[in-house]
């Protein structure tokens, strides 16, 4: 069963970047899809992007296209949300999930959850 830790999260002002993390262990994160998902108060959790065993990315969220760009790592068991030019309207937790599947943008779906980050964006 793999297990999922989220880092990277923080403080940043609009138009700033921050670099999500997700560290796996229990599993070789190579086996399994890996997707984002964020939160924000008041409001469902959403899928934000998606890549596959081979490296193939999904995009869920039209608002973050062109600035987040998901990737892995699979010598570190980690994955990582590259979040640039991040808006007001981007502050979240930011939930990583795997899957030993293929990419999907419902969270039924996903089998294996982190706890999740806290991403804030103010000026």
């Amino acid at each position: 069963q793999v297990q999922l830790v989220e880092s990277g999260g923080g403080l940043v002002q609009p138009g700033g970047s921050l670099r999500l993390s997700c560290s796996a262990s229990g599993a070789t994160l190579d086996a399994y899809a890996i997707a984002w998902f964020r939160q924000a108060p008041g409001k469902e959790r959403e899928p934000v992007q998606c890549i596959t065993t081979t490296n193939e990315k999904f995009d869920y969220a039209d608002s973050v296209k062109g600035r987040f760009t998901i990737s892995r790592d699979n010598a570190k068991n980690s994955a990582y949300l590259q979040m640039n030019s991040l808006k007001l309207e981007d502050p979240a937790v930011y939930y990583c999930a795997s899957v030993s599947y293929m990419c999907s943008e419902y969270e039924m779906f996903w089998a294996a959850w982190g706890q999740g980050t806290q991403v804030t964006v103010s000026s």
